[in-house]
This record gives C-alpha cells, sequence and structure tokens, in this order.
C-alpha cells in the first residue's frame, strides 16, 4: 500500500512539475509575444474625404460650405458602417467608452477601449496613419500588437476608415480609464500555442496599399467581396467555417458559407434573406452565438449590400467545412 501511495505521490509531483513548466513557458512566450513591435507602413488620408472640386464648383459652394458638406457627408457613412458592418460597439460599448471582449477567468480578461476624446481615451491624438495601424493591421500607436480583431477589416478602405474615424469623433467625450489586457493560465497557454491569434500575426502584410475608395455598391462580386472581408474572422480566409481559432469554446463552430454540400448547397437567396434578417436557418432552426450577435447589423444593411453578399459567395469554390 505504501508503495502505491509513493508512486501516486511521484506522479502527481511529476505533474505539477511539467504544469509549472508549462504555465512559466507559456507566460513567458504569451508576454513576449505580447511585448514586441511589429513595423508597418505609414499612410495619409483627410478626415473627412473631401467633396470633388468639380461638385463645389457646380454647387458654387464657399469653403466653409464645402468643409461642412463633406463632413455630413462623412457623419452619415460612418453611422451607416458603424451600425450596418463593423459593429465597433460589440467591443468599444455603446458609447465608444470600452466593452467587454473577453472576461472568462481561465481565459482572461480583454476589454476594448475608450476610443471617445474623454480622459482614459487609447486614441486620443491619433492621426490616420495611427487608426490606420491599429484598425487595419491590429498594431498599436507604440508598436506591439493589439487585440484588435484587425483581419476582419482589411478590406476597409481609406475613405470607409476615414468616415468611421469622423463619426466616432463626432461622439460625445466619455471618460473612462479601461484596464489592459490580462491573460489566466489557459489563455497564455492558447496565445502561445497559436490557437489565440493576433491579428498582426495573421495579416500577411503590413506594407500592401489599402483601396482609396470601396467598390460602387452594387449588386456584384466585387461588392459583394469587399462586405465579406468582415466575416473571415470567424468563417476563415476561404469562407469554409469550422471552429472559430481564439473564440469562446461555447461557441459552435462557424458555418460554411460556400455553396458546399456542408455549406449553403440548396439555399436560396429568400433562405439567405430569412437567415440575415430573422436568425432562422431553411430548416427553421435558430442561429446560434456568436452569428446571432451579428444580426441586428444585418437588418441595418441596404438591399444592394445583402444581394451583394449572396452574390459573392455563391460565387465562391465549393468546398468541405475548414478546408
Amino acid at each position: 500500500m505504501k508503495t502505491v501511495l509513493k508512486i501516486l505521490a511521484g506522479l502527481l509531483l511529476a505533474l505539477v512539475v511539467v504544469g509549472g513548466g508549462v504555465y512559466v513557458w507559456a507566460s513567458t512566450t504569451s508576454s513576449r509575444l505580447l511585448a514586441r513591435t511589429i513595423e508597418s507602413h505609414s499612410v495619409d488620408f483627410p478626415i473627412p474625404f473631401p467633396l470633388d472640386a468639380e461638385d463645389v464648383a457646380a454647387l458654387e459652394l464657399s469653403d466653409e460650405e464645402a468643409a461642412q458638406r463633406a463632413l455630413d457627408r462623412a457623419l452619415e457613412r460612418g453611422k451607416h458602417l458603424v451600425e450596418a458592418r463593423y459593429a465597433c460597439v460589440e467591443c468599444h460599448g455603446a458609447d465608444f467608452s470600452g466593452g467587454v471582449m473577453v472576461d472568462a477567468a481561465p481565459i482572461g480578461r480583454i476589454l476594448g477601449p475608450n476610443i471617445t476624446t474623454g480622459r482614459g481615451s487609447r486614441a486620443a491624438g491619433f492621426g490616420p496613419a495611427d487608426w490606420d495601424r491599429i484598425v487595419r493591421h491590429g498594431i498599436r500607436a507604440d508598436g506591439r500588437p493589439a487585440a484588435m480583431p484587425s483581419d476582419d477589416f482589411r478590406l476597409m478602405s481609406d475613405e470607409e476608415l476615414s468616415d468611421v474615424v469622423a463619426y466616432i469623433r463626432s461622439q460625445p467625450p466619455v471618460d473612462n480609464e479601461v484596464p489592459p489586457v490580462t491573460l489566466g493560465p489557459l489563455g497564455k497557454v492558447l496565445m502561445a500555442t497559436g490557437q489565440m491569434h493576433l491579428s498582426a500575426d495573421v495579416i500577411e502584410s503590413h506594407d500592401s496599399p489599402h483601396a482609396t475608395s470601396p467598390p460602387i455598391a452594387e449588386a456584384t462580386v466585387e461588392f459583394g467581396r469587399h462586405l465579406a472581408g468582415v466575416c473571415v474572422g470567424c468563417h476563415g480566409q476561404s469562407l469554409s467555417g469550422g471552429p472559430i481559432a481564439g473564440g469562446d469554446p461555447a461557441w459552435v463552430p462557424a458555418r460554411n458559407l460556400t455553396p458546399h454540400a456542408e455549406g449553403l448547397a440548396g439555399w436560396t437567396y429568400e433562405d439567405f434573406l430569412t437567415a440575415m434578417h430573422d436568425g432562422r436557418r431553411p430548416d427553421g432552426t435558430e442561429i446560434q452565438t456568436p452569428m446571432s450577435l451579428v444580426l441586428p447589423y444585418a437588418r441595418n444593411m441596404t438591399d444592394v449590400e445583402i444581394e451583394a453578399l449572396w452574390i459573392y459567395l455563391q460565387s465562391l469554390p465549393a468546398v468541405p467545412t475548414g478546408t
């Protein structure tokens, strides 16, 4: 009996030693990943985008009138982008003063920062290059990688980013100091092993130029491809779905969006509309989290946006889930 107890004690001690070693390795590795600096290009664009000179001349606008119309246009477009396509409030809160991205003890606490003009803002003093780095590259102003899901926003054009920034800047300032990222034991292991990825590492190039303006808003494959850029974070680069990397363990795998038998094969446009607006699949089952969180934004999309997205998804190669 004593021999058995000694063996069990030895095994327990070995597990503790191994577990402690893994934890130390994961802590060191995750800290190093978050502390390193990443180089990226530096871009510049106006905020807001000005009116075309021809339009200003044709309307006989003064400089002040032209500037105000440009701002009004940016605020209208930015509001639509935030409410229908980019879902900024999901991470930054309804008033942009900060929100919860992840708050699970084993994984950690990742909070969306305050991006208003109030005290505690992480975007205070940001210029176009800073906004580009954080939104489209997942890189903070100091060069360190951020928790920002920038792989969803790589296709955002300069004009769209400008409109979003103009709209956010127009919101009331809120004073709020948001704590930095803290990873729990599981979060450190997930990050160290690459299962919780950083967008800065997923994005292939931090030097490639961005489109100045988005494609024309028409029901085309080109415009649909642009819109689908926000889907890749969950559904993967091929949009074939599968387990969501770095997502909540409780989330179901992302749906295959290609016209494969495991995906949207057999769906009609009306089925797609029902799924996007009512959250129900053709078989009557309800769409689950996290896609259910997207539905309020999908309902704010224009008919042209929904149709273009559908046309693009139907143009994809039919591939098995996770391919």
